[in-house]
């Protein structure tokens, strides 16, 4: 068993919001929007509590993902498990919103574990841990790392750089009453895709990346169009064109679903107010609620203490 010093941890972790348009399953923007994970070792049988945002919506058992995670890092560092765990989430992003919810969980759960073991493993490491329960890594590699993330996956091992994305950018969530899992996202698309396409989507996210790094932000306009999956999940989010035209009408650079959706993120320097309130105008019109959040891009990524 860890010694005693290290019986508890916790990890904050932020919350992600992927694709950005073109950079599909590539792409990561780390968001000030967090998920707080606790894990304690038990001398009674394993507890699992979850609380906070959508808690409703989220299994309060050992088959909760997080504690999928921790039964990883014990098994694969060779630690002995202890009789019991309590694990505590408190949860502070919208579940099946396509924040990266589960992603937090997973992190929450593998730093937190990694911590009470002693720490055998690096943040590459557990990061490979995430994206093999994750499936895909853009969002558990921006949640990880902060700050924007661009991921490539080489058989079993992820690559990353990391790029600082300015605080003056500001983020407008525009997050639906209703949930849309990845699942149900990924099967509406195409099996393969055009040349055309192909090309349209590489220059795009090849150009969205350059702008970010170089400060040019009006290139957002062209750099966050996309042709491989916006235009299939569209058709299950009502509104989402009138949401999106509402919104660069109002002033924003740029707009893209966050992750698979069914949440619409709208990128700005300016007149945030106004955007989000356009945003939230037009799902109306569609007889949708939808929660408006105006958010920075986090810079410092999971924190465990």
């Amino acid at each position: 068993m860890p010694p005693t010093f290290n019986r508890k941890a916790t990890a904050r972790i932020p919350a992600s919001t992927t694709n950005l348009g073109p950079g599909f399953d590539v792409l990561g923007l780390a968001l000030q929007l967090y998920s707080t994970v606790t894990l304690e070792l038990s001398e009674t049988d394993t507890e699992v509590i979850v609380s906070g945002v959508d808690a409703d919506k989220i299994p309060s058992t050992p088959a909760h993902v997080a504690f999928q995670a921790v039964e990883l890092v014990f098994h694969r560092s060779g630690t002995k498990r202890p009789k019991g765990f309590k694990l505590q989430i408190e949860n502070g992003i919208p579940a099946i919103r396509g924040l990266g919810g589960s992603g937090t969980a997973i992190l929450g759960g593998l730093l937190t574990a990694n911590a009470l073991c002693g720490t055998p493993f690096s943040h590459p490491e557990l990061l490979n841990f995430a994206t093999e329960l994750e499936g895909h890594p853009d969002n558990v590699a921006a949640s990880l790392y902060g700050g924007l993330v661009v991921s490539a996956q080489e058989d079993a091992q992820v690559h990353t750089v990391r790029l600082e994305c300015p605080s003056l950018l500001s983020i407008v969530l525009a997050i639906p009453d209703f949930p849309l899992s990845t699942e149900q996202a990924r099967g509406v698309l195409p099996t393969s895709v055009s040349f055309a396409d192909a090309i349209y989507n590489t220059s795009r996210s090849t150009l969205l990346i350059a702008s970010i790094a170089t400060r040019q932000f009006e290139m957002l306009r062209v750099a966050m169009k996309d042709r491989l999956h916006q235009p299939y999940r569209a058709s299950l989010i009502p509104g989402f064109d009138d949401v999106a035209e509402a919104a660069t009408t109002a002033g924003a650079l740029s707009v893209a679903l966050s992750g698979a959706g069914p949440t619409v993120a709208a990128y700005c320097l300016e007149h945030t107010e106004q955007v989000a309130e356009k945003m939230q105008g037009a799902f109306k019109k569609h007889q949708i609620a939808a929660d408006i959040k105006i958010l920075k891009p986090d810079a410092r990524g999971a924190s465990v203490f």
